[in-house]
């Protein structure tokens, strides 16, 4: 498969002099069109800073990050800002949704902004929905439904565009353990039946358990990954408990 991602000695330092802290050090990987990998770490291991450099919320000290073979550590704010919009998508733990807008309306927010017309903005919505299984609630607002159907909503909106890389910070913190599940088997979905690439930093071992292949940060240092390969996923599961236990030292910091 050919690398979509590609960062090369990524480095990220907060702070100066005696303040100094290294984030992030030194941090190569590359990751596959059409791959869903997890990134794991215990609390402050640097897994959000990761995700926030390669999601270009944040810039890195020195190093690139090669997004489709654009390096996008060197763009200026608002090439970078096109670049967002154009091939990137977002799925947090805060839903962001609007109120005032319906499901359907805040699905084709992204597409309505880019101008697209109105039989594909329809086409996209209905599609996408019925991927989440939220295709019987586009005519009602986000006060009106759960917590979980929230979160299929965002994501929904966050991918109708058909971004090049997904990337997604912790989606199911604030979940019921149906609803997590719900997303990520819509995930699984999308990810299988659309070839969509998912980067998804999670502390969860059940939500990474979902993935094909999971990162281990360590002290700001890619410490070792493992492929889901043909394994089950509850076989899966224990592989990565196993793992975060020898990398972390600590599990109850990552369950």
């Amino acid at each position: 498969m050919e690398a979509l991602l590609h960062v090369q000695q990524l480095n990220k330092i907060y702070g100066q002099g005696t303040q100094q802290f290294h984030a992030l050090k030194d941090v190569s990987f590359t990751m596959a069109q059409g791959e869903f990998v997890g990134v794991m770490g215990s609390s402050g291991a640097g897994k959000s800073t990761l995700l926030n450099l390669l999601a270009t919320i944040d810039s890195p000290t020195s190093g690139d990050i090669f997004i489709d073979g654009t390096n996008i550590a060197s763009m200026n704010h608002d090439a970078l800002a096109d670049f967002r919009r154009d091939h990137l998508g977002f799925i947090f733990q805060d839903y962001n949704l609007l109120d005032s807008l319906t499901v359907r309306e805040n699905i084709l927010l992204p597409l309505a902004i880019a101008k697209k017309p109105a039989a594909v903005i329809q086409k996209k919505v209905d599609e996408i929905a019925t991927l989440f299984g939220i295709e019987t609630l586009l005519h009602k607002y986000p006060y009106e439904i759960s917590g979980g159907q929230k979160q299929r909503t965002a994501a929904s909106r966050a991918l109708v565009t058909e971004p090049k890389l997904i990337f997604a910070d912790e989606p199911t913190g604030a979940l019921d353990s149906k609803s997590a599940t719900d997303l990520l088997q819509s995930f699984v979905r999308l990810n299988e039946e659309k070839s969509s690439t998912i980067m998804m930093v999670t502390h969860d071992a059940y939500a990474a358990s979902f993935c094909r292949r999971i990162v281990f940060i360590q002290d700001g240092q890619l410490a070792t990954e493992i492929f889901k390969g043909t394994k089950t996923r509850k076989q899966f599961f224990e592989v990565i408990l196993q793992t975060l236990a020898e990398v972390s030292g600590d599990l109850h910091d990552v369950i």
